[in-house]
């Protein structure tokens, strides 16, 4: 028999990225009493890790749980980016509805129409945020249309249709149920998401199944599994078996070792939960998102769609330039092994393979955003590697036909610059298929582009637009191979010898191109030190010294001037380097090699190449 559990409400919060998702959530903990009155409380709560802190984005899905009067509303706070679409999808099984938050100026946008198309395949219950009306130049009324345009595109039903909005502005803690309402608190938010989101129903007296939707990871306890209890009712110390509707073969017997519920931030142990309760289990070794915890007596998994495959590879392998091993702690095969190996605890939209060499591994993922993380999280965790270029992952048809991903980009610029963004994507392979005007100046291009036309692009657009340029991309599955595409018209400034670089040599190659080291900087024969504007690649030494003579002219000892040299951060690193190039990354430094050091060796093999 079915029942409702009327004193949980279980909601996720959706949107595109930097609509302002995570500090909704502050506000949602911060008003219903989480926090102590003088309690200390950083900006963006939910953001733990540090690259989510400095970049301003959020990458793991977040559960946390407020009380609201007798109601416990859980909340989980996901992802915006496309690259961690996968957090996404999954975490939409633990809820019966979504804030779906759309910025007040900038209306639904590609990320938008991807969870909220998410949300709406599932039936879930939507309610909308229009966020930061006090922008001065918000335009909320256009913004609510633009939505229920969306929602009509993606067939949403009356019911989804008929759904409640609320003016909101996150950053100054207020929700209202009309724009000239005057209240300074989230209690119309509160009160709506008590009211529409449905309560989540079960039967209690049936076998346990909780399904697991996100895995969390802790050095103390190994995996913790998180997921909401479907049926039943989960105990400490129960007898149950681990069944998965993808693997049919999957039987396991498990034993519950520790249970928690979330409350405020925190997870509280508890020795029972009921039905509709979001849970954390630990002690399970071998689970994994999309088991099901059953009973024995009816071990029935639940359905659980597919988690979205990788569209892009790089290849992760052992430092071995002359300078390997001088900065990082852990720089073995092994390490790097265990290191990438454990990283699948906790993400599941990523594929480790080995490879003929023991030193080297093929890692895979949604996106070059998704593997940069990666790579900046395990460079700060002490690793020392070397990366290969991104290049993405083919499929084939029946016919044999070779197929790429390819991806829709939303592309939002001022029109002066239309003309040089359509000429570089066009190069790229991309299609321009729409083109109109949006606010405030800007024009709206919508291309489809292979996803590896978008390799490097990034730091161009960058330039191109003047840094005022916005682009956001979205997976758009596979389509018959494009055609070749040539990555970079520039070949690269090649240290010639190895030493210490010195003004003197750096004066003399800076004519030659753009630099990326200053003097006193380590350097071996091999290592790109600069862009040559021409095609091809110059080696230069940087390590020369001036050959000293008896006779001194009047104007040799005026100081050398050097351009400052092209500082790099991991992405512009990632998107510069060739398919003939590494990164080697530390956690000191960025250096960009050819694979092949020995030049003789190195011209040898390009001859094979061409």
């Amino acid at each position: 028999m079915k029942t409702k559990r009327e004193d949980v409400r279980n909601i996720a919060i959706i949107a595109h990225v930097d609509h302002g998702k995570t500090t909704l959530v502050d506000q949602l903990l911060k008003q219903s009493g989480v926090f102590r009155a003088n309690q200390e409380v950083q900006e963006r709560v939910m953001d733990s890790n540090d690259i989510e802190r400095e970049r301003g984005i959020t990458i793991l899905s977040k559960n946390t749980a407020v009380y609201y009067k007798d109601t416990k509303i859980n909340i989980i706070d996901t992802p915006g980016h496309a690259d961690f679409g996968g957090e996404v999808e999954r975490v939409l099984k633990m809820v019966n509805g979504v804030v779906l938050v759309v910025d007040a100026y900038e209306g639904p946008m590609p990320q938008t129409k991807f969870v909220l198309q998410k949300a709406l395949e599932l039936d879930l219950s939507v309610i909308v945020c229009i966020n930061k009306i006090d922008r001065p130049e918000a335009r909320p009324a256009e913004v609510i249309d633009e939505t229920l345009e969306l929602m009509m595109d993606l067939d949403a039903s009356d019911e989804q249709l008929d759904c409640p909005f609320i003016y909101a502005s996150a950053r100054a803690g207020f929700a209202r149920y009309e724009l000239d309402d005057t209240n300074n608190d989230m209690e119309p938010l509160f009160e709506t998401i008590v009211k529409h989101i449905p309560a989540p129903e079960g039967d209690p007296e049936a076998p346990t199944q909780v399904l697991i939707s996100t895995i969390d990871y802790n050095e103390f306890v190994g995996r913790i599994g998180v997921g909401k209890i479907d049926n039943g009712s989960l105990k400490v110390n129960q007898e149950c078996v681990l069944v998965n509707h993808h693997d049919p073969d999957k039987f396991k017997k498990i034993k519950i070792g520790k249970l928690y519920e979330f409350d405020g931030l925190k997870r509280v142990e508890v020795q029972k939960a009921e039905i509709g309760s979001i849970v954390a289990i630990s002690g399970i070794a071998d689970i994994h998102i999309g088991d099901t915890i059953c009973s024995p007596e009816n071990p029935e998994a639940i359905p659980f769609q597919k988690i979205s495959e990788p569209t892009i590879a790089m290849y992760f392998m052992v430092n071995d330039s002359p300078l390997a091993g001088q900065e990082g702690k852990f720089i073995t095969s092994r390490h790097l092994r265990d290191r990438l190996f454990r990283e699948l605890n906790t993400d599941v939209s990523l594929r480790v393979e080995e490879t003929d060499s023991a030193d080297c591994f093929k890692v895979s993922g949604r996106g070059e955003l998704h593997l940069s993380v990666l790579i900046e999280n395990m460079r700060r965790e002490g690793y020392e590697f070397a990366v290969s270029k991104a290049e993405v992952l083919y499929k084939y048809d029946e016919r044999n036909r070779r197929l790429e991903p390819m991806e829709l980009a939303y592309i939002d610029v001022p029109e002066e610059y239309t003309g040089v963004v359509i000429q570089k994507l066009t190069s790229r392979k991309g299609a321009l298929q729409g083109m109109s005007q949006a606010a405030g100046g800007y024009s709206r291009l919508e291309f489809s582009i292979p996803s590896r036309g978008l390799i490097g692009y990034r730091g161009d657009f960058m330039t191109d637009t003047k840094g005022n340029g916005i682009l956001n991309t979205i997976f758009d599955g596979y389509a018959e191979y494009k055609g070749d595409i040539a990555y970079r018209q520039t070949g690269s400034l090649i240290a010639f010898e190895a030493g210490e670089s010195i003004t003197y040599g750096l004066f003399n190659a800076q004519e030659r191109g753009t630099l990326f080291i200053g003097p006193g900087v380590k350097v071996y024969s091999g290592m790109v030190i600069g862009q040559s504007p021409k095609a091809e690649d110059v080696e230069i030494n940087v390590c020369k010294t001036k050959k000293l003579t008896n006779t001194r002219s009047s104007s040799a000892d005026e100081a050398l001037k050097l351009t400052p040299p092209k500082i790099m951060s991991l992405e512009q690193c990632l998107d510069f380097i060739d398919t003939d190039e590494l990164l080697e990354v530390t956690p000191e430094s960025l250096r960009i090699r050819k694979k092949i050091l020995d030049p003789t060796l190195r011209k040898r093999a390009s001859f094979k190449n061409k």
